[in-house]
């Protein structure tokens, strides 16, 4: 069993020094404009934000973390996954692929098929999770709000919501341009132009390029396994004819090509596969929204179509030796509508309602290829052992389990939420309606054989066909209530803030287990040779919503000249019909997804932000979660107290930085500034026996970046203390592995802005 890297007393006291060292840099002026708000760590009463649903100021009755623009670019942040810890309680492990983008957030979260999060970019839902990770160019801001927003946004939103969004040409003209070189022959390069064509329209458009050579060498052939080729293009158009109306377009294309899924044999330490691994991916977003503001309210409308195309390929057995592969190949497209009334904020009752749908269709082929020692340890000699003097022998090296989908689905929602603010109380209640249905079409097939010999002669005994072509249709559908109630008190004090107390309910959509079909194929052809189990379909492949009621009591509070800004929330979240992996009768290798579990999650969450002066200042969040299993049982063992895997128990992010500005008069250098920051993440549980884990370990960070009026040259390091650690476990025909976390990384960044 192998032993994971603790953090050595070292990187502690490394990390320490550094964050004690150096302090913190200048915040940005607050501006009125959206798009260049100054950077917080933390939402705060009357922080100004665009989403339509929430306001233009509003009082938020749960725990929100937002990174600015500057935030955003001294980080390097460019998708989701690198907002990862800096978010307390907020999870998103670097593992296998673009694909494999599953987020945990107050031990919410799976690794496979529905989200426990969702993502919006300018407004727009991101309805495929597998296209969560890709890089976005010119963040403005990004809000994550954590516990169930599914009220107003629906379906996979039970942890919480990313709201990412991107600069407007109607506030920001000019070019810019990026340029970035590190480790492992990594790059970076991009493009974009911000025109305001008049007073009315604005036009933007950019490309973004990003490749690496990848850090991770398989074994097996000497050639980098996580190699990675990357491009996307955006198109926003903004026109507002009148100061009431305003029309936004935006459209963005990927591309991305990529080896990933460095999985490393445990029992040996090395990763070593001899079959093809990757994953492509070609996705195209278009969103438009319209709204149009009257005398006390506002009426909007978002519009999306969304397309992906993806290939999933993998060695899955990730050993040397030829076992099976698999082969994932979707197409999907979506359309969904989004009506959103709202009343102004100048008055004491409030109200908002809408009505949202959505229509998805995928199709995929999922191939499960069965190769020479997977026949042969796999099929053959379980076979033998129970009839050794009549093997069983198979007539070709490799044969494959066909598998093909199809699955069109639709959804439809009514909401409403009313506030009402008396003396220094608010009072939020809310409601949602939610109905969706979800239809499968299946056919599965395969077409192999083998022979029977006789051992005592060596003549064929019998030589057999097996010819399995089954196909069917399945239907389901979900009906949800989705209630939030919270109270929220305005303290009467020299300093802004309010406490809060909230109760909502949230909910994961139910579905179909496809990656379930090749293990019924399985089992089928098994039965024929007399060793296999008959399962129900109906039963194992369809799983039921995750419903979770989040319990919470918090608050914001910043002092009036807003150089200290500290947020704090304790949370209690109980989790029905939790969608688990498990056993199912009569096999011991087969495992679908269902409802088999209950859990329950309590934790705390803090942030703190202090500007000392106008050149330094530090932030601070800290995470805590214990969740834990009330019931859960596999088929094989009861897990009940037991802690849910994947979720780490602590979160830690602490940044400092100092800004000494240059009083030269030059433009080519007006400021250095010196960063420091860590991350710190665990323990981390890989099985629900908690038999294996990742203990806490932390990240030391620092950057030095040099400033003109034009550009800004930033270098930077990650992992500067080399830290070891695990980001993924799992385990496959027995076999254990693991994937390293990323190891030191060093660059330079460019940025040019004229």
């Amino acid at each position: 069993m192998p032993t994971f890297a603790p953090v050595k007393l070292r990187t502690y006291i490394l990390t320490v020094i550094a964050c004690v060292a150096v302090t913190a840099n200048a915040t940005e002026e607050p501006d009125l404009v959206p798009d260049t708000l100054p950077d917080t760590s933390i939402v705060l009463d009357g922080v100004s934000v665009t989403a339509i649903k929430q306001g233009a100021k509003v009082d938020l009755a749960t725990a929100a973390t937002v990174l600015g623009r500057q935030e955003i670019e001294q980080q390097g942040v460019v998708t989701v996954r690198n907002v990862s810890d800096m978010v307390p309680n907020f999870f998103l492990p670097d593992y296998g692929s673009r694909m494999t983008s599953t987020i945990y957030v107050r031990g919410l979260g799976a690794r496979i098929d529905q989200p426990s999060v969702g993502l919006n970019i300018d407004n727009v839902p991101v309805m495929c999770k597998e296209n969560y990770d890709f890089d976005i160019a010119d963040i403005a801001r990004v809000e994550m709000l954590r516990g169930p927003q599914s009220t107003l946004y629906g379906r996979n939103t039970m942890g919480g919501l990313i709201n990412i969004y991107t600069l407007s040409p109607m506030q920001w003209q000019g070019t810019r341009f990026i340029a970035e070189m590190a480790s492992h022959m990594s790059l970076k390069l991009g493009a974009s132009h911000y025109a305001r064509l008049n007073d009315k329209l604005g036009i933007s458009g950019g490309i973004y390029y990003t490749s690496t050579q990848g850090e991770y060498t398989n074994e097996y052939n000497g050639k980098k396994c996580d190699w990675e080729r990357q491009g996307l293009a955006r198109l926003k158009l903004v026109w507002q004819p009148s100061s009431s109306l305003t029309v936004s377009n935006t459209l963005s294309a990927s591309l991305s090509r990529q080896g990933g899924y460095p999985y490393e044999w445990v029992e040996t330490g090395r990763i070593a596969y001899n079959d093809t691994c990757f994953y492509r991916r070609t996705s195209v977003m278009d969103g438009l929204t319209v709204s149009k503001h009257f005398e006390h309210w506002t009426l909007s409308s978002i519009t999306s179509y969304q397309y992906i195309n993806d290939n999933m390929t993998l060695d899955q057995d990730f050993t040397p030796l030829p076992y099976f592969t698999l082969t994932q190949a979707r197409r999907e497209h979506a359309l969904t509508q989004d009506v959103v009334a709202r009343s102004d904020d100048s008055r004491a009752y409030k109200w908002l309602a809408g009505a949202f749908g959505f229509y998805r269709r995928y199709h995929m082929d999922a191939p499960v290829t069965f190769k020479d020692t997977g026949i042969k340890l796999l099929i053959e000699d379980h076979i033998n052992e129970l009839n050794p003097y009549y093997p069983v022998v198979w007539n070709e090296l490799s044969f494959e389990l066909g598998s093909e989908f199809t699955n069109p689905s639709w959804g439809a929602a009514i909401y409403h939420q009313s506030s009402y603010d008396w003396k220094r109380f608010t009072f939020t209640v809310g409601l949602r309606l939610d109905y969706e249905h979800s239809k499968l079409n299946y056919h599965s097939e395969t077409h192999t054989g083998y022979q029977v010999i006789e051992t005592a002669t060596g003549a064929v005994y019998q030589d057999n066909n097996i010819d399995i072509d089954d196909g069917g249709s399945l239907s389901k559908h979900f009906v949800q209530l989705l209630p939030k109630f919270s109270l929220t008190y305005h303290l009467p004090t020299a300093w802004q803030g309010s406490i809060y107390a909230s109760v909502s309910k949230g909910y994961k959509a139910g579905g179909f287990n496809t990656q379930m079909f090749s293990d019924v194929l399985q089992q089928r052809l098994m039965g024929i040779l007399g060793i296999g189990a008959a399962y129900d379909i109906n039963h194992i492949v369809g799983y039921r919503p995750e419903v979770a009621w989040n319990y919470e009591l918090g608050g914001h509070f910043e002092s009036n000249n807003r150089r200290v800004r500290a947020d704090a929330a304790l949370f209690y979240i109980d989790c029905h019909d939790r969608q688990m992996t498990i056993f199912p009768d009569g096999t011991t290798t087969g495992r679908i997804m269902t409802n088999a579990g209950k859990t329950r999650s309590l934790g705390a969450e803090a942030s703190l932000s202090v500007d000392f002066n106008d050149n330094c200042g530090m932030n601070l969040s800290y995470g805590y979660c214990d969740a834990r299993f009330v019931r859960y049982n596999d088929g094989k063992a009861d897990y009940r107290d037991k802690h849910v895997p994947y979720c780490p128990q602590h979160t830690l992010w602490a940044q400092a930085f100092y800004t000494y500005n240059i009083n030269n008069g030059s433009d080519w250098a007006q400021s250095i500034t010196l960063d420091a920051n860590v991350k710190g993440t665990g323990a981390i549980y890989w099985n629900e026996a908690n038999t294996q884990r990742q203990p806490f370990y932390a990240l030391l960070g620092a950057s030095l970046t040099l400033a003109g009026k034009h550009y800004s040259l930033q270098l930077w390091g990650r992992n500067l203390t080399g830290t070891s650690y695990h980001t993924f476990y799992f385990v496959s025909i027995s076999h254990e592995f693991l994937q390293r976390g990323r190891s030191r990384m060093l660059g330079a960044t460019l940025r040019v802005e004229i």
